[in-house]
């Protein structure tokens, strides 16, 4: 999926907790339906077959409740996308990355091979199963996992034992860390826990830049890897930094001589390798269409989040086909549910990019690819609160298609379901969210000048209201008292999920019922006596 992805630890959020969005995208020229869904213990598969892949996987026997976003078609699979489960671990998980021909020469992705000829004749082969995708990783995984680091665990473990037929990353959190995870060849994969004090812009792109591998090797507090992959580096020559002498010249350097290891390090498991190295060359990709596609988006999240750095001209520190990007940084303020919302929206607004704007030519509009897209299919951002009672921790705000136009609905995940207006059908009908979302896009789209500003208005008073009612909510929670059972609890949680739902509803017919007119009355085939 060409989606883009935020990640911010604990200490660098508004209310100390940690945060996981992404938005998940179509590619170019289609478009899926997606919907809220709980699933229950009962309803998860104890067998797990990949459509896609082919292949199939045997369950734990005592998964979790959790929520998800699948899509409303299953033809190719479940894409549960991303969720809570009961113990309020989150997951996210279908974001494709790039990696180089080297890799995949030397770890191969899993790709499905279908049967060929004829069973019991000469020159038949069997189907070969593929293995696991974006499609199955939230099922697979978060029913399983009692915290992020265990997460990861998990899936190094599910990709080693079955390998992977694309490039992923996955973000795991609980209420006090964020990990981010990497798959590097079919079989190989890295991870590193995200800073408290930091966040993270992933756009379709390997973006881990560094990797303690004294630790990912070892301790594992910061860092994760496979157990292999020192072997896998230099087995297959794919480190690329120069001599100690000159490691200062290179991409490497930096990083390296930061700790004082650029020459190669004495431990063993590393083979010659220095502790700490930077991914991105060894695994990733600097290409023509990452600087198109890829690099513009971290670029414009960290042009909002860190504005006093230099990012415009061709003496900038980060230009938008900058290929070194820092992957995490510290933000100038804490972040905000306003500010996910923003760069997760964004179409390169206030710059010359901005296929909306009028400070550059049409040409410069259209020459990155936005954040906020036509092809935004949902947005999740996983909020856990560890200030919070366990009972009501998680919440994961929920918008659905384009970004640009569409707001955030805070759902509480602790339930045993969610609201009608979440669970979209294929039929088109402004009864749902999915779709009032999507024909609310493409009406202000057509009329954007004119509708922007109701459209902000509309963003601004829906995410007000979703705040006094997750404030709310978590009074008449608390009301309750520590003694009270689960099911009171759940109860009071799914009241609150209807009403938001019920607000926000309400808030979005008005806007596009405003839309609509202002749309209409502009059409082209308008006409008044004043015309001739």
């Amino acid at each position: 999926m060409a989606c883009t992805t935020l990640l911010v630890g604990k200490g660098a959020t508004y209310d100390g907790s940690t945060m996981i969005a992404r938005n998940e995208d179509d590619g170019d020229g289609s478009f899926c339906a997606k919907k809220m869904v709980v699933v229950e213990p009962a309803d998860q598969p104890r067998t797990y077959r990949c459509v896609i892949s082919h292949l199939t996987i045997n369950l734990p026997e005592n998964p979790l409740r959790y929520t998800a976003m699948p899509n409303v078609d299953p033809v190719e699979g479940v894409w549960a996308e991303a969720g809570v489960n009961s113990v309020n671990v989150g997951m996210s998980a279908t974001e494709t990355i790039t990696t180089n021909s080297r890799v995949l020469g030397a770890d191969p992705l899993v790709a499905y091979r279908p049967a060929t000829g004829t069973e019991g004749q000469p020159g038949y082969a069997p189907e070969q199963a593929g293995g696991i995708g974006e499609e199955d990783l939230v099922t697979i995984c978060l029913p399983y996992i009692t915290s992020a680091r265990q997460g990861v665990e998990r899936l190094g473990a599910l990709h080693e034992r079955y390998g992977t037929y694309e490039s992923n990353g996955i973000a795991v959190s609980d209420p006090d860390e964020v990990w981010y995870f990497e798959t590097v060849g079919g079989h190989h994969w890295i991870a590193r826990r995200v800073p408290d004090d930091a966040y993270v812009t992933q756009p379709n792109q390997l973006g881990i830049d560094r990797l303690d591998l004294v630790d990912a090797l070892g301790e594992g507090k910061d860092y994760r890897c496979s157990a292999d992959l020192a072997d896998f580096i230099v087995d297959n020559n794919l480190y690329l930094g120069m001599p100690k002498e000159s490691v200062a010249k290179t991409v490497l350097g930096a990083a390296a001589a930061a700790v004082g290891m650029a020459g190669a390090s004495s431990d063993e498991r590393l083979r010659g390798l220095p502790r700490v190295i930077d991914p991105r060359p060894i695994f990733g990709s600097h290409d023509y269409a990452d600087h198109v596609y890829n690099t513009p988006r971290a670029w414009y999240m960290q042009r909002y989040l860190n504005p006093s750095d230099s990012y415009d001209g061709p003496d900038a520190a980060y230009r938008p086909d900058s290929d070194d990007l820092p992957w995490c940084r510290i933000p100038e303020r804490k972040v905000t549910v306003e500010d996910v919302k923003t760069v997760l929206s964004s179409h390169y607004q206030d710059t010359v990019y901005d296929p909306y704007g009028t400070l550059g030519t049409k040409e410069q509009g259209k020459l990155y690819r936005p954040i906020g897209i036509n092809r935004n299919n949902e947005t999740s951002l996983i909020q856990i609160r560890p200030s919070v009672a366990a009972s009501h921790r998680a919440v994961q705000w929920v918008a659905m298609g384009d970004m640009t136009y569409s707001t955030f609905i805070p759902m509480f995940t602790n339930v045993n379901a969610v609201p009608d207006y979440l669970a979209v059908t294929p039929r088109v009908t402004t009864e749902t969210f999915y779709w009032e979302m999507r024909v609310l896009a493409a009406l202000a789209d057509a009329q954007f000048g004119s509708n922007w500003n109701t459209v902000a208005a509309y963003q601004e008073a829906t995410l007000g209201q979703g705040h006094a009612q997750v404030a709310a909510t978590d009074k008449a929670v608390d009301a309750l008292g520590s003694d009270a059972d689960e099911a009171s609890v759940q109860a009071e949680l799914e009241k609150a999920n209807q009403a938001t739902c019920d607000l926000i509803q309400k808030a979005t017919d008005e806007v596009l019922g405003k839309v609509l007119f202002t749309t209409s009355v502009n059409m082209r085939d308008c006409f008044n006596m004043n015309d001739r």
